[in-house]
């Protein structure tokens, strides 16, 4: 890309873009303001002396602008919030400000890019995270059930929990009191809706599975023992392009979130975390891969075998010690005198 001779740091809103413009050649710095419509950011854009290079923040309004600046020929870097640098007594936080330190971070090339997901790929990173909060709203109303069940001393102990036989045990369970069995009744209601919900959710991901850009990269993510269909589309969800990953090491630290000094990472706007659990990379010992742990140069200082300190009390003879490692002659005792 040539060198750009505007640069437009852009502090997005829903209703409002303040704008801070750099001429890299005089150094001149300027502000303006707009609606936050995506049209008319773009028209600012394009009317400036080109080439433009346009940078913002990931955040809520996703990456539409982005998409629209590239097709307009404006260059533009969408950057990591969590890795903008900030100085520690910098608590003045204002529209223009922001606007400012953006431009002036793309101009001294320290911004960190992520990377803008097309239109189709977006909306099914908005369905994944979807199906995912409607599993936790599930979970939490079933575990109310059950605890206001125990609370009554109800206990089902013919087998396991949330079955069929469980579901049919459940719709004849009486409370005797009609303040707690009307609860009980609108508990369960929200349980079977939050069940059709999720399943319908399910459904629409398995279908949309052959025409989203994912079809490649989840079959091979299936190919790994105890990874599913839903599990490995919730892994695409939130890695996106796993190429961005020279090493095996560098997924595992992204998982983790611990990125060797920094701060943990944030996901993509808008898609959160979802299988967390459930996507962990197996444990080695049945077939499974498992990554070597990461290390540090000062873990790997401390692990160095360290060298024996020089003694520096009394020896054998009762000698003070020079605290000299060298082996010195034996001692031997001294012969006897013949009588």
């Amino acid at each position: 890309m040539a060198k750009a001779k505007t640069l437009v740091g852009l502090d997005v809103h829903a209703t409002k873009i303040v704008a801070a413009v750099l001429d890299a050649e005089t150094g001149q710095l300027q502000w303006c303001a707009m609606s936050g419509e995506t049209e008319k950011a773009v028209a600012f854009g394009a009317a400036l002396p080109p080439p433009v290079r346009v940078a913002y923040e990931a955040g809520p309004t996703g990456y539409g602008l982005a998409r629209a600046l590239v097709a307009r020929g404006v260059g533009c870097v969408v950057a990591a919030p969590s890795k903008i640098p900030r100085a520690a007594g910098d608590r003045v936080k204002t529209d223009r400000r922001d606007a400012e330190h953006l431009v002036r971070l793309l101009a001294a090339g320290q911004l960190h890019p992520v990377r803008v997901p097309g239109p189709e790929e977006e909306a099914l990173r908005d369905l994944v995270p979807a199906r995912e909060g409607v599993r936790m709203d599930l979970m939490r109303a079933r575990h109310r059930l059950s605890k206001l069940l125990l609370r009554h001393g109800i206990r089902f102990d013919d087998g396991h929990a949330w079955t069929e036989r469980h579901h049919r045990w459940l719709a004849g369970v009486e409370l005797g009191w009609p303040a707690a069995q009307t609860k009980l009744v609108d508990m369960r209601g929200a349980i079977d809706a939050l069940v059709i919900r999720r399943d319908s959710l399910e459904r629409e991901i398995v279908a949309l599975l052959p025409r989203c850009p994912w079809t490649v990269p989840v079959g091979r993510l299936r190919c790994l023992r105890g990874i599913d269909t839903l599990t490995a589309v919730g892994l695409c969800a939130e890695i996106g392009d796993f190429a961005r990953f020279a090493r095996a090491e560098q997924l595992e630290l992204h998982r983790r979130g611990s990125l060797r000094g920094h701060h943990r990472p944030t996901a993509p706007t808008g898609i959160g975390s979802p299988d967390r659990v459930r996507s962990r990379p197996p444990a080695a010992g049945r077939g499974r891969v498992a990554l070597p742990p990461a290390s540090h140069p000062r873990q790997d200082a401390r692990r160095a075998p360290r060298r024996p300190a020089p003694s520096s009390g009394r020896d054998l003879l009762g000698k003070r010690s020079c605290g000299c490692t060298a082996p010195g002659p034996a001692w031997r005792p001294a012969p006897s005198a013949a009588p």
